[in-house]
């Protein structure tokens, strides 16, 4: 059996998890991490993506972040998010607003540094509309 961890997501409106799990999965900037007991002191900002969270108990939860970092410590880890929801609480209108927000963010963009970084925040929200909602 695996050596459980304490893991925290935390959005600016409230406490959604806060339990020992045996692992998570965060989607980290640099790409998806597996974070498990005595992982290596590490902190990684958060793109848009999928939080899976295993319990001690087998059960697999899934929440839907929008930015934030990650505290990665041997004995834990902090998941700070911009924005977190329950993958079964996601709101397809509120997602489809922040891909036009996003579309209109790269179209207004005034130098090719705000540019890139607007397509890359949109390409990071359709691949996370493709990965959670029903086509």
């Amino acid at each position: 059996m695996a050596q459980s961890f304490k893991f925290e997501l935390v959005s600016p409106e409230r406490l959604l998890v806060s339990e020992e799990v045996d692992r998570v999965v965060i989607p980290g900037a640099e790409g998806e991490m597996t974070v498990m007991a005595d992982h290596a002191p590490v902190m990684t900002t958060i793109k848009p993506g999928v939080i899976t969270v295993s319990s001690t108990a087998g059960k697999e939860d899934r929440y839907v972040v929008f930015g934030g970092f990650a505290d990665i410590l041997p004995e834990g880890c902090t998941l700070l998010a911009e924005s977190a929801v329950h993958v079964d609480d996601i709101d397809r209108a509120d997602l489809a607003r922040r891909i036009q927000e996003a579309r209109e963010d790269m179209e207004d963009a005034k130098d090719h540094e705000a540019r890139t970084k607007a397509e890359e925040f949109l390409g990071q929200l359709t691949t996370l509309e493709g990965a959670i909602l029903p086509a």
